[in-house]
């Protein structure tokens, strides 16, 4: 079968929230957006237009309640999340994910996934200061960049969505696509600090990391917010 057999009429849909992290859905979404025969749609709890924590603004998503089915369901993360945690929200998470071939999360987006039932005593990632919080719902949190659980496929924080999307897309189409779009993407990452994990950071960087958090909190505005 060719990769453009494997993903044709596949339907990916990534559920959107005001306050979500931008890189977490556009990451992977430059992933699946390449994949042969394969439809990206773009939801929302009330539909309309999403800003995210940053203040981009994605125009137009459909209404949740209006999607009827996806083969990949993906929920990005961000350090508010209260719009995608509300019951009806919730609900529909649950129904999509029923007939979703995989059921998807990056970053903080674990927690939704989690609180909607869906991961209880199943292994999860998510991002590494809010790990913990997957066990509260009954999920068992692993601190691997990716982790794969039956269908249920969870990202660590935020840049992990790209490692993600391509281990799907060799899921969806083929290795030989997953990879095309790697190097299509030139996706070869060499960062310049070694600090990207807790346990490869310093205490001051933690301590550093932790400071600008709360701070970006502050911006926000938001008392409810997440700590990441």
């Amino acid at each position: 079968m060719s990769a453009t057999e494997a993903t044709a009429g596949a339907e990916i849909l990534f559920i959107l929230y005001p306050g979500m992290t931008h890189l977490d859905f556009a990451g992977p979404y430059e992933v699946f957006a390449r994949l042969p025969g394969a439809g990206v749609r773009l939801a929302s709890p009330s539909g309309g237009d999403v800003r995210t924590e940053l203040g981009l603004t994605l125009r137009g998503t459909q209404r949740l309640g209006d999607i009827v089915c996806c083969d990949l369901l993906c929920i990005p993360g961000g350090f508010d999340q209260a719009p995608v945690l509300k019951p009806e929200c919730l609900k529909h998470v649950r129904r999509l994910a029923k007939g979703a071939r995989f059921v998807t999360s990056v970053c903080t987006g674990s927690l939704v996934l989690a609180a909607a039932g869906l991961l209880q005593g199943r292994r999860s990632a998510c991002h590494w200061a809010r790990r913990e919080a997957l066990s509260a719902y009954g999920a068992i949190p692993e601190p691997a960049r990716i982790v794969r659980d039956g269908k249920f496929i969870t990202a660590a924080g935020v840049t992990a969505g790209v490692d993600f999307a391509l281990v799907c897309a060799a899921e969806l189409a083929s290795r030989t696509t997953a990879q095309a779009i790697q190097l299509l993407l030139e996706y070869a990452p060499e960062p310049p600090f070694a600090c990207g994990r807790p346990e490869e950071a310093s205490p001051e960087i933690l301590a550093e990391c932790h400071r600008l958090a709360s701070a970006f909190r502050g911006r926000l505005g938001s008392a409810s917010c997440p700590s990441k």
